[in-house]
């Protein structure tokens, strides 16, 4: 009998072994596939880091690393210093990110950038999505001095400051543009040639930008991805409305940014409204979302990112592996062809030259009442003959007609 109980004892031992080790074979597995699945899904979310040291950087990856998978270099001092830069990302990759390195443009006194986009590719494959080049282009022109841009245009041009640009005959001398398709071509031409873009196209490497405004002019321009701004007390709504038009109709992606709320201290909005409108991007269908992490204050390590924020952006990761996000709005605004109004406000400026036409009001009120209407529903984009709307809504209103 004692032999029995024993020998039974022991297969019990043995089932419940083997109970357990299936349970933790299957904790595993499926932990490996919603990993996988992540990974698979084509959505990125994580942080971009501008600060100054390779040190801070990992400590921020360390951080950020279980709940992202993107990593960001934004960072000027990095972009010029090729040791930091390979560092930084060799780091993020072996933390199972993706990564997106930052270019201000490519500078001649830095030869080094130009050979590294081969030396990315080759090095981390596809764990290296593309490059952020430049930095709110659209936006930069609503707010900008068009004589000294055009002025600014004609020395990169010279390759005073930019490595293999091609020449651009402005045909202006200098001049503003005396219409707005004339400042549509000027501002296309200028993104398609004077950023080097082109060094990327001919690497099929994707690119990025964040931007406030233009984002169909940004497109128009060759650039692959926009992240438009949120949290710069600019309607969430009309942002996603605004980049996820441009990019539907002319087949490329978008994302969002979540930038500063306020010019000082804490100067990001708070984690609530983070979390809420990472939630509103990534429902609209946004495939990247990132958050700005920039300056340092009051000593914290992690920049302007509290315990707040962190906790935040870890509940929005685990809670959108069981939501699919709508991508395709149901109705879209068609604006006139080349009509470059930043539409932030009822003032703003058109192609950052005139003042409000007699369109803008009309374009602000049904603008106003169809966003109130469709919500994230809605896509607003241009009247193009490139990028027809036929077929790819089920309600099409244009500016000039009653709602």
């Amino acid at each position: 009998m004692k032999r029995f109980l024993a020998v039974a004892i022991g297969i019990v031992a043995i089932v419940v072994l083997i109970l357990s080790s299936m349970q933790l074979l299957s904790l595993y597995f499926d932990s490996q596939s919603q990993n996988n699945q992540k990974n698979q899904s084509g959505f990125y979310f994580g942080v971009s880091f501008c600060g100054n040291t390779t040190s801070q950087a990992k400590l921020l990856i360390d951080r950020v690393k279980g709940y992202t998978n993107l990593f960001v270099v934004q960072s000027g001092p990095v972009s010029t210093n090729e040791t930091a830069m390979n560092e930084i990302i060799e780091y993020a990759v072996s933390s199972d990110l993706d990564v997106i390195a930052f270019f201000g443009y490519f500078n001649p006194q830095y030869p080094w950038q130009i050979p590294w986009l081969d030396y990315a590719k080759a090095q981390w494959g596809g764990h290296f999505l593309g490059v952020y080049l430049n930095d709110e282009p659209g936006g930069n022109v609503l707010d900008a001095n068009w004589t000294g841009f055009f002025n600014q245009l004609k020395i990169r041009n010279s390759s005073e400051y930019y490595l293999h640009v091609p020449a651009i005959d402005l045909s202006l001398n200098g001049s503003l543009p005396t219409d707005y398709s004339q400042a549509a071509y000027h501002f296309e031409a200028f993104v398609q040639n004077g950023l080097g873009l082109n060094e990327l196209k001919n690497r099929s490497i994707a690119s990025f930008t964040s931007d406030y405004g233009l984002y169909w002019f940004d497109y128009l321009g060759g650039y692959d991805t926009i992240f438009t701004e949120f949290g710069s007390n600019q309607s969430t709504t009309q942002a996603i409305a605004l980049a996820r038009g441009a990019a539907r109709l002319q087949n490329k992606t978008w994302g969002d940014i979540i930038t500063w709320t306020y010019n000082q201290p804490p100067y990001i909005e708070n984690s609530t409204a983070m979390f809420n409108d990472l939630m509103s991007g990534y429902m609209a269908g946004a495939k990247y979302e990132i958050i700005f992490d920039y300056p340092q204050v009051d000593n914290n390590p992690y920049g302007i990112l509290t315990d707040q924020h962190f906790t935040a952006m870890e509940t929005f990761w685990n809670h959108i592996q069981r939501l699919k996000p709508n991508s395709a709005a149901e109705a879209v605004l068609i604006l006139p062809n080349d009509y470059g109004w930043g539409m932030r406000s009822p003032q703003d400026s058109i192609w950052g030259i005139w003042e409000p036409d007699s369109n803008s009001a009309q374009i602000w009120d049904i603008s106003r009442k169809l966003l109130s209407k469709y919500g994230s529903n809605l896509d607003i984009v241009y009247d193009d003959q490139q990028f027809p709307v036929t077929g790819k809504y089920s309600h099409i209103y244009f500016w000039n007609q009653t709602v």
